[in-house]
């Protein structure tokens, strides 16, 4: 008979045998039944809770006058068996296995201390007293939902028993339990939203929210900020799962690998000496799986997991033969399809190869492997015929070939065999149709033909006639590859064919090569042009079924603040993109350069060494399209990058890479897609610290980039990019999130920038109306009931200055366009009061590059040219320009990406300010303070003070305003484009001259002879050398006009020569 699975099977189990054992020996066959149910589910509650009472009242059945009708033989041996002792050590291993599942550990624990108490109230010895305070001291250390009442328990039983140590021993208790209560104070909203499902009977709430628990709580394992709480979160975890392992989600994949994933990865870190956690406290790795493949065997990864384990422990082969013909026999293994037989057989293939291609193999090894290689494909179509019938067409991976294929070229030494097996798969169209299939055939051929370069060779030299030894089955590959016509990326394939026969085909083949990738260019081209009316319909279909959960155009998000404002929906105009491409000359081609889109043209690349250089990145990818930006992030011991390819097919090509050796290393190679988010309408102050804490419990954050604003300072929204598609499909549970007491509702999408949004909003509807030349007195009931007379008024605002007047304009937005429309046509040039106003279609703001905000809120726009820039209506207690300029200061040194709201939080500490305007465009600020006092204290202050943007940035404050408006804002901290060749300034035409090479230095000649009057050929007497004092020789410059005549002689020779200047003649 089977053994049950589960908690409750085996706790029905047990029943059914408990209440069939009629004599000792059937009880104590229930008790072996109990040690079997613990450790086929240690970590349940329930198991152990009825093994310990069992156990308890067998105890006191066979006791003398029990009154349980056991007889005197039998009472005399239970007496023996169940012992006082034993059963407390019971109890004590129970709640030692259960003791961290935070909300029900202590249905276990009040139970054995209750009988802890009842033993010690006949007899109050003072070892009893001392035995269960310490029970109750090391309960109250350990983090618990009742903790509350556990020392309330504890407090009775002093009041009871030890009054006189009462106190200290409260004081000290209490003292010793602050991290269990912070522990579990950390746990308590989980608890109780666990509870709150519990209570309602919602099973699905209770498994989404046990399971984003059990990611929050391996979070917890692995934070560095809870290094010091690192083993008891580590055992906290553990009870966690053993929660939900022995409940709701007893058969869940998901939370079985997770649970496997932990204990691995514990495993290693031990191995590594990396982890604080006792080894002790660690599953075994088989345990784990071997109760993992009890409660889910239809899981394939998980019963190649228990092969892998069983290699990594060295079991013998009978053992590990043993786990594949354990999940061979279960009738679940296909249960989702043939996935799961595919991944089982993958592992249990690998096992046989790297056992058999070990140098220390025996003859006997190999033999096994050969002829299980061979029955483990027989078996795998079998399993696929018996589901498929004749659809099945294998493996799309063809794993198991491929480990056969492996084993017969590098142990048996066998080429023709491995071929006949490419062969055979080349006639399955699953494989046939497939550029990923013949490229991997091809880099086989090329293995095999590399690998017989160095085998012994005849001795007889190979002549020129018998011609260039070339690598013609590769080339075969290739050219069957080409005549079907059904092959998903030709293209691919006929690069790589070229790129082959030039590296290692004859001159005549190449030229083939050549005809043929013509011929198949034009075929190519013709069915790409009929697939494009379906490929565009299915993308249309694609983007229509998912709009409302796809990801928008990266448009301005506004704020969730006074919606019934007209002027709060106000549309903003597109501004030119961050990385200044709207600067760029269009492109080469044809004239428009594509939209970037990052976030289809990227990929992941892990594992690279820590040495790693951006031009090693390059030559990693050169055969697989152009680059255009690398991203280097640390990550623990190793680098990740995030590169950017000109375009997609290029960045899907370059995921072939994957599994490949970068220098010594091993790199792994995932797509981009789907990973990065769309975040907007957060709080205008929020920094990249802020995003990231917002995100950084869903996964790992590769970059966060915020948005330019120097042309427009409305902007506010980011890209979260993720590491893994999971992480930033967990973070979308973040959209509609309430932030600032609900003043903000987070928008978070996922980008693609791809898919345009249209406009929407009263203003994109043509329902917004502008309205000028209201009288000033006019109230806005008054607006409403005007505009009445049109149609449905759904809102409307007056504006006004700052001391509260009206400007003398506002906004209606009218029900629906007509009405709009009919407005225009009924009260355009009306005379209301003594002024005609003017009615028309609002229209949208343009982009502000410069903003600004005074004390009492006001918000201005565009670039002020100074701080004393003032009102158009004069008051008689307005300051003076000389007053404002002495308490108005410049700060330099503010990145582009800061808004003026996280500016003034940053600034605030520096003072009260009055007034601060926003320059993106020189990477600065003006801002004015009350009096020139505080403004030259806050001189001092900011002077010197650095950004907390992780950039070590400092800002500089200056007096003079101007300082600031010469200025150019840095360079901001971008991917660098590698992709692109920077242009040179450009600089006025050179003139004839200034291309002319410079001329030969003219030396002069030296002196013919020795003191006489005889000189040199062109020489005019000059002053003869002096001596001084000390009799050296006094050297002295030719006059000008010993020069100039020396320029009229030679005048001749200059023009002949082209010297444009008698410059080198002076110099000489």
């Amino acid at each position: 008979m089977a053994s049950p699975v589960g908690e409750d099977n085996w706790l029905d189990f047990v029943d059914q045998r408990s209440h069939a054992a009629k004599n000792l020996e059937d009880k104590v066959h229930v008790i072996e039944t109990f040690k079997n149910a613990v450790l086929a589910e240690p970590g349940s509650l329930k198991i152990w809770l009825a093994y310990c009472k069992y156990f308890w009242s067998l105890r006191l059945d066979c006791q003398a006058g029990s009154g349980a009708g056991w007889p005197i033989d039998e009472q005399i041996i239970g007496r023996d068996i169940f012992t006082l002792d034993a059963a407390l050590k019971l109890w004590q291993r129970g709640y030692e296995e259960v003791q961290y599942r935070l909300a029900d550990s202590h249905q276990l624990w009040n139970h054995w201390v209750y009988l802890e108490m009842e033993l010690l109230k006949p007899a109050a010895t003072e070892a009893g007293i001392r035995r269960i305070t310490h029970l109750f001291k090391n309960r109250l250390i350990t983090p618990h939902t009742t903790w509350d009442h556990t020392s309330q328990m504890f407090s009775n039983f002093l009041s009871e028993y030890n009054p006189r140590a009462y106190e200290a021993e409260m004081e000290q208790a209490t003292r010793n339990a602050r991290d269990a209560k912070r522990l579990c104070s950390l746990r308590d909203p989980w608890e109780l939203k666990l509870s709150q499902a519990a209570g309602a009977c919602d099973i699905e709430s209770m498994r989404h929210i046990l399971s984003e628990y059990l990611d929050w709580e391996i979070m917890q394992h692995k934070s560095n900020k809870a290094r010091r709480d690192i083993v008891i979160n580590f055992q906290i975890c553990l009870g966690l799962f053993s929660r939900a392992l022995t409940g709701i989600m007893s058969s869940d994949d998901a939370t079985w690998g997770n649970f496997i994933t932990l204990i691995s990865t514990t495993h290693t870190d031990l191995k590594a000496k990396t982890s604080k956690v006792p080894e002790i406290l660690v599953p075994k790795m088989l345990d784990v799986l071997q109760r993992a493949v009890r409660h889910i065997p239809w899981s394939g990864p998980v019963w190649a997991r228990y092969i892998l384990a069983a290699e990594e422990a060295r079991l013998p082969f009978s053992a590990v033969e043993s786990i594949k013909h354990a999940a061979t026999n279960s009738d679940q293994l296909d249960k989702h399809g043939m996935e799961g037989v595919l991944d089982m057989y993958s592992a249990w293939c690998g096992y046989l190869k790297r056992t058999a291609m070990n140098p220390n193999a025996t003859e006997e090894a190999v033999d096994i492997a050969d002829a299980g290689l061979a029955t483990a494909l027989d078996d795998v179509k079998h399993w696929g015929n018996r589901q498929y019938r004749e659809t099945y067409q294998g493996d799309p991976h063809y794993r198991l070939e491929k480990i056969l294929i492996q084993f017969l070229t590098e142990k048996k030494d066998d080429i023709p065999s491995a071929r006949k097996i490419w062969e055979e798969l080349s006639q399955i169209p699953l494989h046939r149709n497939s550029y990923d299939f013949w490229l991997n055939w091809y880099l086989w051929e090329m293995v095999a033909f590399t690998a017989s370069k160095h085998k012994v060779r005849s001795p007889t030299p190979v002549t020129l006639a018998q011609g260039l030894r070339v690598p013609n089955f590769a080339t075969r590959v290739f050219i069957r590859a080409l005549k079907e016509r059904n092959l998903d990326w030709p293209e691919r394939v006929m690069q790589i064919f070229e790129k082959h026969c030039n590296d290692y085909e004859t001159a005549e083949t190449l030229r083939e090569a050549h005809d043929t990738i013509f011929k198949t260019s034009k075929g190519v081209a013709k069915r790409r042009e009929r697939e494009e009316p379906q490929v565009d319909a299915a993308h249309h279909a694609e983007y229509t079924a998912g709009a409302a959960s796809r990801p928008t155009q990266d448009v301005i998000m506004e704020d969730v603040v006074d919606r019934g404002s007209p002027e709060s929906k106000r549309k903003r105009e597109a501004t030119p993109s961050d990385d200044g491409s709207n600067k760029r000359a269009k492109s080469e081609a044809n004239g428009v350069e594509p939209k970037r889109d990052r976030e289809h043209t990227s990929i992941f690349l892990w594992g690279l060494p820590t040495d790693v250089t951006k031009k090693k990145i390059e030559h990693f990818f050169r055969e697989y399209g152009q680059l255009v930006s690398i991203d280097l992030k640390k990550r623990d011991n190793s680098v990740v990058a995030m590169v950017e390819f000109k375009i997609a097919d290029d960045a899907r090509a370059a995921l072939l890479r994957d599994g490949k050796f970068f220098e010594d290393q091993v790199v792994q190679v995932t797509p981009a897609v789907d990973c990065t988010l769309y975040v907007t309408n957060y709080p205008p102050e929020a920094d990249e610290k802020y995003i990231r804490n917002l995100f950084a419990e869903f996964g790992e954050i590769h970059d966060i980039r915020l948005p330019n604003l120097k042309y427009n300072t409305r902007r506010r929204f980011c890209y979260v990019v993720f590491r893994h598609q999971a992480s930033a499909a967990a973070a979308l549970k973040l959209h509609g999130t309430a932030l600032k007491s609900g003043k903000y509702t987070l928008s978070v999408q996922i980008s693609n920038p791809t898919q345009k949004k249209s406009r929407s909003g009263a203003l994109a509807e043509g329902r917004e109306l502008h309205v000028a030349n209201l009288p000033r007195s006019m109230t806005e009931d008054e607006f409403t009931a005007l505009f009445e007379k049109a149609g449905t008024v759904d809102c409307v605002r007056i504006l006004h200055d700052k001391n509260g007047k009206s400007k003398g304009h506002g906004f209606v937005i009218m029900e629906t366009p007509e009405q709009a429309q009919e407005a225009i046509k009924t009260l355009d040039m009306l005379i209301f009061g003594q002024n005609p106003i003017k009615v028309e279609l609002a229209k949208a703001q343009a982009a502000k590059t410069a903003s600004t905000r005074s004390a009492d809120g006001a918000e201005g726009s565009s670039a002020a040219a100074s701080p004393a820039d003032s009102s158009s209506e004069p008051t008689s207690s307005k300051p003076s320009r000389v007053e404002v300029a002495a308490r108005t200061i410049a700060v330099l040194g503010i990145p582009d990406t800061m808004t003026r709201e996280r500016v003034e939080s940053i600034l605030a500490p520096t003072g009260n300010i009055l007034k601060l305007t926003l320059h993106p465009q020189h990477g600065g600020a003006i801002v004015e303070y009350p009096d020139a006092p505080a403004a030259g204290k806050a001189l001092l202050s900011i002077n010197g003070m650095q950004l907390d943007d992780g950039s070590g940035q400092k800002l500089r404050a200056v007096e003079d305003v101007s300082e600031l408006f010469k200025a150019k804002v840095e360079k901001r901290p971008e991917l660098e484009r590698i992709d692109r060749i920077p242009l040179p300034s450009q600089k006025k035409k050179p003139t004839a001259a200034e291309l002319m090479p410079p001329p030969p230095r003219v030396q002069r000649p030296k002196v013919l002879g020795s003191g006489g009057k005889k000189r040199g050929l062109g020489f005019i007497g000059g002053v003869a050398p002096k001596k001084d004092a000390t009799g050296t020789t006094a050297t002295s410059t030719p006059t000008t006009t010993t020069v100039m005549k020396l320029a009229q002689w030679s005048s001749g020779m200059i023009r002949a020569s082209g010297i444009a200047s008698l410059s080198p003649l002076i110099r000489d």
